[in-house]
C-alpha cells in the first residue's frame, strides 16, 4: 500500500441531484479542486442507476424501463466465456460503461480547466450487486452457482476499464467501491457468501485487482469494520455523521490500517435537507474532532489521523436537491479548509 496523505481533502462519493451532466461536473469542479469525482445522475435516467450502470456485459442481464434482472433461461455459455477470457487476459476495454449509463463521466472527462491532485471514480461493489441484482424468480444472483462467481469479475473490468479513461484526466486515480448491502452483515438478511467473511475479502480483492491507484471502499451504514480492513484497500469511506461509534468498536483495526499507510474518509457533512441547513462549519468541525478523538487513545494523535483522512458527505447527494446539493459542497470545502488549517 502507497502511503496516503490527504491532510483532509474533500471529495465525494458520487451520486447527485442534477439531470444536467455539464452543471453537476461544474458544481464538483467549483468546490472540489484537488480530487474532483465524476457525478453519478440517477434521477436523469434509469440506466444511471448504481447497479444498471455497470451491467452491461453481464451474462443474461435484461434492462427495463424500471427493473434490471438476470434471465438465467437464456444460452448465457458464450456471453460467460467471452467475460472471463476478458478477465484473465484484462480486456478492459471489451467492457466499457456506455454513455447512456454514465452521462457525468463523459461530461467529466471532458473537462480540462481543472488541475487536480487526483481524481475520483467509484463502482458498485460485488456484495452490493450480486445481492441486488437478481435472476427472474427474484433470486440474488450472487446465489447462482455459476454467475455468481462471475459477479466481482464484471466489476474488476469495470473498474479497470473505468480507471484507465480517468487517467487521461489525471495520473492519480481512487476507485471507490460502494457497498451498501455490506451495512447487512451479520444480520438476518445476511446469508450465503455474505455470512462468509473470507468470500467477502476474496470478491472485493477481485475488483482491487484491476484498480492500480488508490482503493477504496463506500459504506454508508454500520457493518463489522475489521473485514474490509483486512482487504487490499486503501480508504475507507464510512458515515461518520450517523456512525461515528460504529468505527470507534475497531480502534486496534484502525489503528494497523492507518499505520500500514490507509486513510480514513470521514462522511461527516450529511446529506438530508434539515441538517444540511442546519449545520456549520464549526459544528461539523466539533463533531468530526470528536469522532476521530477515540482513536488517540490507542497510541494515534489527532494529527496523525487527519494526516491520514479525507473528508466527504455521509452519502449520495443526490437525497438533496441542486441547492442543497451545492450547500453541502461548500460546507465540505469550508470544513476541509478548517482541518488542513488546523492540522497539516
Amino acid at each position: 500500500m502507497a502511503n496516503v496523505d490527504f491532510y483532509c481533502l474533500p471529495t465525494i462519493i458520487g451520486s447527485m441531484p442534477h439531470t444536467d451532466a455539464k452543471k453537476a461536473c461544474a458544481l464538483v469542479n467549483r468546490f472540489l479542486k484537488d480530487i474532483p469525482a465524476w457525478p453519478q445522475l440517477p434521477r436523469r435516467s434509469f440506466l444511471e442507476n448504481m447497479y444498471v450502470q455497470y451491467s452491461e456485459g453481464f451474462p443474461g442481464a435484461v434492462v427495463t424501463a424500471d427493473r434490471i434482472y438476470i434471465d438465467t433461461a437464456k444460452d448465457y455459455a458464450r456471453a460467460l466465456e467471452d467475460l472471463y477470457l476478458a478477465y484473465l487476459e484484462n480486456q478492459a476495454d471489451k467492457y466499457p460503461v456506455g454513455r447512456d449509463k454514465a452521462a457525468g463521466l463523459y461530461a467529466f472527462l471532458e473537462t480540462d480547466n481543472i488541475s487536480p491532485l487526483a481524481v475520483k471514480g467509484h463502482v458498485t461493489g460485488p456484495i452490493s450487486w450480486g445481492m441486488t441484482v437478481t435472476d427472474e424468480n427474484k433470486r440474488p444472483i450472487l446465489y447462482h452457482e455459476t454467475l455468481g462467481d462471475a459477479v466481482p469479475k464484471l466489476l474488476k473490468l469495470k473498474a479497470a476499464w473505468q480507471e484507465k479513461e480517468l487517467k487521461k484526466r489525471c495520473d492519480k486515480t481512487i476507485i471507490f467501491v460502494d457497498e451498501p448491502y455490506m451495512a447487512s452483515f451479520g444480520s438476518s438478511v445476511a446469508a450465503g457468501a455474505l455470512s462468509r467473511p473470507e468470500k467477502i475479502i476474496e470478491m472485493l480483492d477481485d475488483v482491487f485487482s484491476g484498480i492500480s491507484g488508490y482503493k477504496g471502499i463506500h459504506c454508508c451504514g454500520n457493518t463489522d469494520w475489521s473485514i474490509l480492513m483486512k482487504t487490499k484497500l486503501d480508504i475507507l469511506n464510512f458515515d461518520a455523521y450517523d456512525y461515528a461509534g460504529s468505527l470507534a468498536l475497531y480502534p486496534e483495526d484502525v489503528k494497523r490500517f492507518i499505520s500500514r499507510g490507509g486513510c480514513v474518509a470521514w462522511g461527516i457533512v450529511p446529506n438530508q435537507p434539515g441538517p444540511v441547513t442546519k449545520e456549520s462549519v464549526a459544528s461539523l468541525k466539533d463533531r468530526l474532532e470528536e469522532a476521530m478523538a477515540p482513536f488517540t487513545r490507542n497510541g494515534l494523535s489527532i494529527k496523525e489521523i487527519a494526516r491520514h483522512s479525507l473528508i466527504t458527505p455521509c452519502c449520495s447527494l443526490a437525497s438533496l436537491d441542486e441547492e442543497g446539493s451545492a450547500q453541502a459542497l461548500k460546507l465540505l470545502a469550508e470544513l476541509a479548509g478548517a482541518m488542513r488549517k488546523k492540522y497539516r
